[in-house]
């Protein structure tokens, strides 16, 4: 592995209008999931449009996974990348962690037989070499530390493994940011409002502040090389949609 500077690289800064400080962050997050947890799948209906579940797997498939492999998905949430994940790899070859428990008691019901972990997304409770893929869809803005979080997945997984990170970002085009943000910043978050609950809201509405405000993909790319990843690649789909992947050095 590289050897990096211990100085913190968040993938935004402290929004002031949620919380004061960073260590108030994970509190302040983990609580929010948990009280949206049992709505979130409907909140994801609202935001995806129904294109959500063939893009997930069609992104395992192309960062390498296949029957048999044994699957990480960090921050699984509700399930929705384990459930494709299993339907690749096997059910029985799939970890699902996140550090809400709410989150983890809906992905019980909605991905039955895959294990589960409560735990934080950058302090993995696994030997070292564990795992052929880790996977995270749309949760990196929520690590506190983009490259100690890294680290501990380059720790977890086999030599010649993969990553996959889904995420969504800011677009290169003003018009697209434009119309982004009046659908991410006003439409969903009313839509869910209505549709759930009004922390559904609330969590929308922190959902596009982290967006608005992560670091640019260069800075996300630059954490997973320095830690010791290797062909790190992006792939950009409709402006905003990005699928980062890397491979774990075969030493």
């Amino acid at each position: 592995m590289t050897d990096v500077s211990h100085e913190k690289v968040p993938p935004h800064p402290v929004l002031a209008t949620w919380y004061q400080e960073a260590a108030g962050r994970q509190g302040f997050v983990q609580s929010l999931f948990d009280r949206t947890a049992p709505y979130y799948d409907r909140i994801n209906t609202i935001f995806s449009l129904g294109s959500g579940r063939w893009f997930r797997r069609s992104m395992l498939r192309e960062a390498g996974l296949k029957a048999g492999d044994q699957v990480l998905d960090i921050a699984t949430g509700t399930g929705l990348v384990a459930r494709e994940a299993a339907g690749i790899a096997g059910v029985g070859n799939v970890t699902g962690l996140d550090m809400s428990a709410g989150m983890l008691a809906e992905c019980r019901r909605n991905v039955p037989g895959i294990s589960l972990v409560q735990a934080d997304a950058q302090r993995l409770p696994f030997a070292n070499g564990q795992f052929d893929l880790l996977s995270m869809g749309y949760a990196l803005r929520h690590v506190a530390d983009l490259r100690e979080t890294f680290a501990a997945w380059l720790r977890a997984l086999r030599p010649g493994g993969s990553v996959l990170i889904l995420e969504i970002g800011r677009a290169r085009s003003a018009l697209v940011q434009t119309v982004l943000r009046i659908y991410l910043g006003r439409i969903v978050p009313l839509l869910s409002g209505v549709a759930a609950t009004r922390d559904s809201r609330t969590l929308m509405e922190y959902y596009w502040d982290t967006i608005a405000e992560c670091v640019p993909p260069e800075d996300i790319l630059c954490a997973l090389r320095e830690v010791g990843f290797e062909d790190v690649r992006k792939r950009t789909y409709f402006g905003v949609f990005h699928a980062y992947t890397g491979r774990a050095p075969a030493r």
